[in-house]
């Protein structure tokens, strides 16, 4: 398989189909499957499930008894059958059948013209409309194990596991099972089921989509599945109820897809299945292989049945990768996001200087993205303890390299904010240390080399520290998550050490959406949001290599060490999921290929970007170098700062432990399995 297609690196297709019905009509209802069918095999899907009891229909009440109609519904079966030869797909559809004196509300799995396996339901409703124990045996009521299904022996039960590979194990169960305290479904992931499929009939009455959906999300993220879902759609009898045709993938608690509801033609979805997501979260969950001990004497009863599985060629990859996963696009979740990330480091820090006894802090201001916002989260902080703003010490401290626009930001935004701003120029005594230690540039020569720039980090935050000392102030750090994995920050005494780092879980690409919603929100008057937007505009750099004209910073950070929008990507599927690079290359190539396609969280057309996969080959290539080989020995001594997302943080008390020496050679192999091009 090529390095493009989608089942060389992960991923699986499904697919949840819904067919219009006749109730009572099995031959016609088949004709609609088998249609659908034909389409997820087009499509390249792996997988194909249908409503319950599709192949009958469901509200057929005391019909599903007569035997005219399970003789119909077992020739829909055969049809269905005959259909699947020569598809490299597993079906899974729904019909009654009878065996041995009951009639059981099965799931039939299928591949390429063989009847895997009968799935039978377990928990039958009894309750308001439904009444199928009037009409169905549970699986419970069976006391065997196989069945004769059109002249073959089969599985039955519901404990059989279909296994398409290593990744892809498939579990089913049938509407109420998930209603239920304990579905099947989890004890079934329990014993390595990674896809749960619910053939479900599931009338709709008003509020019913919602409580749908989040069973259905909730079970996906209980048990760290994907969850496949299908609800019977238009045709079904109306003489008592409604159908709205809903079907819903889930993965691990995300909606993937969902169908078009109250819709009187033929339907399907698909979504593209990120197992190793799943298989990499069950890996650090220790919880869920724990209650799978607890509940060990049940687990051990699944069977597991080898289905034959050739991964189709040249499947392209059809799901969303956002460009920016530590921000989302859609503008409500963004808002509560940077609601949340916002008053997490403002309580972080409450709580520290409560803790201490502290009433002040010092923060050094530069005029750049990080400690702008810093500075707004200790502003913040001394808003809600009813303390005045002249509690923040903070101090501009121009060097070298300062530009005037940063220079002037920073003084623009200590005076709008109302804090104690103080600046102190940092030229002379960093020119007399160097002088001192023997360094060219104490002579007059222009040698900017690491020297010349840490000895103005560290004079800076030599300076921050001895001022809390006299003014019984606590130390805030600016640097954020996305500098800590690239190891971009002076180690000790410098912008890498404070008393309490509140950016320390954030991101880059965050930080920038945090500061544009504290503009929004209007926090501060006019004239502190005039500058924070100056401030995003201006370039991002450590202005600490003096050059060009002054007015604007003449290093440029991305320039050196790559665009910080593809490091966080890279940041967060190397630390949320513990991904292969040559997996984080796929996904980053769909999210940055094409600035036209896919969706911006507010992101101005002149500064959307797009890189080929050459590029993102290069970068990732100097990510993996710069995290896993040069900068850990930085993260094992890092300050205490709040945790603020899921994606993971870098505290080595924390979410990332890992030894300082450590080698990069794995993931630099890795590496050399992306192509160019």
């Amino acid at each position: 398989m090529s390095f493009f297609n989608i089942y060389n690196q992960g991923f699986f297709r499904v697919s949840v189909g819904i067919p219009t019905v006749k109730v009572g009509d099995p031959l016609f209802n088949t004709g609609k499957i088998i249609s659908l069918v034909e389409e997820a095999f087009k499509e390249k899907a792996g997988l194909v499930i249908f409503p319950e009891l599709s192949i009958s229909s469901y509200s057929l009440e005391d019909l599903h008894h007569q035997d005219a109609l399970l003789k119909a519904s077992l020739v829909g079966l055969e049809r269905i059958l005959e259909a699947s030869k020569g598809k490299n797909l597993l079906i899974i559809v729904g019909a009654p059948l009878k065996f041995q004196g009951m009639v059981f509300n099965s799931a039939i799995s299928i591949t390429n013209g063989e009847i895997l396996a009968v799935h039978p339901k377990t928990y039958l409703p009894n309750y308001r409309e439904f009444y199928e124990k009037r009409h169905f045996a549970s699986s419970e009521d069976a006391w065997f194990s196989e069945v004769e299904l059109l002249g073959k022996k089969v599985p039955f039960g519901n404990n059989i596991i279909l296994k398409l590979s290593e990744k892809v194990k498939v579990f089913v169960e049938l509407c109420e099972d998930l209603w239920t305290p304990i579905p099947p479904s989890s004890l079934a992931s329990l014993a390595g089921t990674t896809i749960i499929c619910n053939l479900s009939a599931s009338n709709i009455t008003v509020g019913k989509e919602d409580y749908r959906r989040l069973l259905v999300q909730s079970q996906s993220a209980k048990t760290v599945t994907a969850y496949l879902y299908s609800a019977s759609g238009y045709g079904e009898s109306t003489t008592d109820l409604a159908w709205d045709g809903h079907a819903i993938i889930a993965e691990n608690g995300d909606i993937l897809a969902q169908s078009k509801r109250f819709l009187y033609k033929d339907q399907i979805i698909f979504a593209d299945i990120d197992l190793d997501r799943l298989i990499q979260d069950r890996i650090r969950l220790t919880s869920f292989r724990d209650c799978g001990r607890t509940f060990k004497d049940r687990i051990t009863n699944f069977r597991e049945i080898e289905v034959p599985f050739t991964p189709p060629h040249e499947t392209k990859l059809n799901r969303l990768i956002p460009r920016f996963p530590f921000v989302p696009h859609d503008p409500a979740k963004r808002d509560k996001r940077c609601f949340e990330v916002y008053n997490i480091q403002v309580q972080g820090l409450i709580k520290r200087l409560d803790a201490t006894g502290i009433k002040k802090v010092v923060i050094g201001v530069s005029g750049g993205l990080d400690s702008t916002h810093a500075l707004i989260v200790c502003a913040r902080a001394m808003d809600i303890m009813g303390l005045p703003r002249k509690n923040v010490l903070a101090y501009t401290m121009p060097g070298f390299a300062t530009s005037k626009r940063t220079f002037r930001n920073a003084k623009r935004l200590m005076e709008a904010l109302g804090v104690d701003g103080n600046e102190i120029d940092i030229r002379e005594i960093c020119r007399k240390m160097l002088k001192d230690i023997g360094h060219p540039f104490g002579e007059g020569k222009e040698v900017f080399d690491v020297t010349f720039e840490n000895v103005q980090a560290g004079m800076r935050t030599a300076y921050l520290f001895r001022i809390a000392n006299f003014k019984g102030a606590l130390v805030v750090g600016t640097g954020d998550l996305s500098e800590l994995a690239l190891g971009w920050c002076t180690f000790g005494v410098g912008d890498h050490m404070s008393h309490y780092n509140v950016n320390a879980s954030v991101p880059k690409t965050l930080i920038q959406y945090l500061i544009r919603w504290v503009v929004e929100k209007k926090f501060f008057k006019e004239e502190v949001n005039k500058t924070l937007i100056d401030i995003l505009d201006t370039e991002i750099s450590p202005e600490l290599v003096p050059g060009g004209r002054g007015e604007e910073p003449h290093q440029k950070t991305e320039s050196i060490i790559g665009p910080y929008e593809l490091h966080d990507f890279f940041l967060y599927y190397t630390l949320r999921f513990g991904y292969r690079p040559s997996k984080v290359a796929f996904l980053a190539y769909h999210a940055w290929k094409d600035r036209e396609k896919g969706v911006w969280p507010d992101v101005p057309p002149e500064k959307r970007r797009e890189y080929s996969l050459k590029e993102i080959k290069k970068w990732l290539s100097l990510f993996l170098y710069r995290f896993f080989k040069l900068s850990q020995y930085k993260r094992s001594t890092l300050p205490n700062g709040p945790k603020v997302g899921s994606g993971g943080s870098l505290s080595p008390r924390g979410d990332y432990r890992a030894p300082s020496d450590s080698e990069d050679a794995p993931w630099q192999r890795d590496l050399q399995e992306i192509p160019e091009e």
